[in-house]
């Protein structure tokens, strides 16, 4: 997959693949719940997470997903690096997929890794 939105290779008209064309990468709906959790985030608070994302995935991902309009800069005329980064009403939409996945999680993956927490 590219940086951009308009270089999509979509691999089917399954709706389920086509969203997982656009957010099954390692790191994207990380993002999203960044935001989601913690509102306004900037380049340096993503890159405090606890997965530990490499700087040049996180620009590709914040590339992305503006492109996408699921996120975007508060400050669009600033440099990337300095700006923050919010949801749009787009990005906001996934916060009930990203509750029910992180319930299945809880109530599916324990027995697996007894160290999860409640995040949403």
């Amino acid at each position: 997959m590219s940086d951009g939105a308009e270089d999509i290779e979509w691999r089917s008209v399954c709706p389920i693949s086509s969203a997982l064309d656009l957010l099954g990468d390692k790191w994207s709906l990380l993002v999203i719940r960044d935001l989601i959790s913690h509102g306004t985030r900037t380049y340096s608070e993503f890159r405090e997470s606890p997965e530990h994302i490499a700087t040049n995935i996180l620009a590709s991902r914040l590339k992305l997903l503006t492109s996408l309009g699921l996120i975007e800069r508060t400050n669009p005329e600033g440099a990337a690096r300095n700006n923050a980064y919010r949801l749009t009403a787009k990005g906001e939409a996934l916060r009930p997929v990203l509750e029910e996945l992180a319930r299945w999680s809880q109530a599916h993956l324990k027995e697996l890794h007894r160290g999860l927490v409640d995040i949403l």
